[in-house]
């Protein structure tokens, strides 16, 4: 997964951490799960807020 594939990430996020809320996350820890899922193969220091804001919104459409 590259950063641009925020609905996979959002998936995976979402069945990876379960019992995590997603409203109560903040981006410096999302991002740090993000770059630890086994599938993602990018640059970690190629996200920015919009990217994690959209990876966000996917995980929170998951969870409700």
């Amino acid at each position: 997964m590259k950063w641009t594939d925020s609905r996979e990430i959002g998936e995976a996020l979402y069945d990876s951490r379960p019992d995590v809320d997603p409203k109560t996350v903040r981006f410096t820890d999302m991002h740090e799960w993000i770059c630890s899922l086994e599938e993602f193969d990018d640059d970690p220091q190629a996200s920015n807020e919009k990217i994690l804001e959209a990876i966000l919104l996917v995980w929170l459409d998951e969870a409700e």
